[in-house]
């Protein structure tokens, strides 16, 4: 089986269809979960794809970066991007009488459960305190301070957690392959 490093690499357009294949599920729940909107998790995905494929030529494989982080961290800053310019965007699709294309209902509920379990997969094995922490603040969006206060312990230790929690992920990740 061939890495995800070697499928984005290939010269072979079915490779890149591989890697999408494998990873798109991830993606899809990742924007899920922070947009809370089926066709816009949708649309970012596929921004991230295009993304990844027109710049493919620059990953440079590497033991502390597999290519799954090389991909989520294109999917951050689509997202980062989306909250800039998102708002205005709308406002002139509206105006412009542009509709998205619509997802079918199967497809807008697959993308929900997404949101929902592909995260909650990709923790589920991490030790207690890792994996609540992780949740929190990763998945919730919760700010570290009051993780400590509820857990009863400091931000340090939440902290720590977070990101051991995050290696023992990339670890994971980087052994998918």
């Amino acid at each position: 089986m061939r890495s995800d490093e070697d499928l984005i690499l290939s010269d072979d357009p079915e490779d890149f269809g591989r890697f999408y294949d494998g990873t798109i599920e991830m993606v899809l729940g990742y924007f899920a979960r922070r947009v809370h909107d089926p066709e816009l998790a949708a649309d970012l995905a596929a921004e991230t794809f295009a993304a990844a494929l027109a710049s493919r030529r620059r990953f440079r494989p590497s033991e502390t970066t597999p290519a799954i982080a090389w991909l989520f961290g294109i999917a951050q800053h689509k997202l980062v991007d989306f909250r800039r310019r998102g708002a205005a965007e709308e406002r002139m699709r509206r105006r412009l009488g542009i509709e998205r294309v619509a997802l079918g209902e199967e497809d807008r509920e697959m993308i929900r459960m997404l949101g929902q379990d592909a995260a909650w997969k990709l923790i589920d094995e991490l030790p207690t305190e890792q994996r609540e922490a992780l949740r929190a603040h990763v998945i919730d969006d919760r700010d570290y301070g009051d993780i400590a206060a509820e857990a009863g312990t400091s931000e340090a230790a939440v902290r720590k957690r977070v990101s051991r929690g995050l290696g023992a992920l990339r670890e994971r990740l980087g052994a998918r392959r």
